[in-house]
């Protein structure tokens, strides 16, 4: 093995080995594959990161779990987490209850990812506290969140003004994560992501970092990442 082949190896490893410490549950997340310690590695010295790809990767998770880590040391104030909300297939206005009730499927992957992290009590005294809050992308609107930890999650469905909307709230000492997969976008055909054009746009910004997972990274179950590859060969 060469010198150069030693150093890649060793900075696999240093990779991997990095680990998310959540101390209100006395443990810590350490990274499943290379690409996983690559994003915390960017997520911890970008204020502004882009992740995409495929689903299954971590990429809301491991955004949250560091989200919570840098809350518990008193790093950032609060942490917000918002989705568009899209409608696929289904009307939102023939869904039953209040407006409240009825965004609330929209919004269940994302508690999904607090309650495998934190304990029920801690996250009901935090959102009444205001140190977690969860809401659609239109509550962001005329807003400027400083001393935040901002995750935007399934960013493909954003429009490019709700993109532009959303980075221009980014305040003082905030941090903004923006995760999603551009091929699973829920838009209409004729409508550009946000998400795929700031990709494009926004390259080069001295502070913002740009992370792509493969299906490689899929760490569901097993068959998940050749599911997808299945579909991708079948062009669906």
């Amino acid at each position: 093995m060469s010198i150069a082949d030693n150093i890649e190896s060793d900075k696999e490893n240093q990779l991997i080995s990095m680990r998310i410490k959540l101390p209100y549950l006395g443990r810590s997340i350490q990274m499943k594959t290379i690409s996983q310690g690559e994003y915390l590695y960017k997520m911890q010295r970008s204020d502004i990161v882009f992740a995409s790809g495929a689903a299954g990767t971590g990429k809301t998770f491991l955004s949250v779990a560091y989200a919570i880590n840098l809350l518990s040391e008193g790093r950032v104030e609060r942490i917000i987490i918002t989705r568009p909300v899209v409608e696929a297939g289904e009307s939102l206005g023939y869904l039953p209850g209040d407006f409240k009730e009825k965004i609330s499927p929209y919004m269940r992957p994302v508690y999904d990812a607090l309650y495998s992290l934190l304990s029920s009590d801690i996250i009901l005294r935090y959102t009444e506290e205001g140190k977690i809050e969860v809401a659609p992308l239109a509550y962001m609107r005329g807003r400027t969140l400083s001393k935040a930890f901002i995750i935007l999650d399934e960013a493909q469905n954003t429009t490019v003004s709700q993109m532009k909307m959303f980075l221009s709230r980014i305040g003082e000492k905030s941090k903004a994560i923006i995760t999603g997969d551009i091929s699973q976008s829920d838009l209409p055909n004729n409508v550009e992501s946000g998400l795929e054009n700031a990709l494009k746009i926004l390259k080069g910004i001295n502070g913002i970092s740009f992370h792509h997972f493969d299906k490689k990274d899929v760490i569901r179950h097993h068959l998940v990442s050749e599911i997808l590859a299945a579909y991708d060969n079948a062009g669906k």
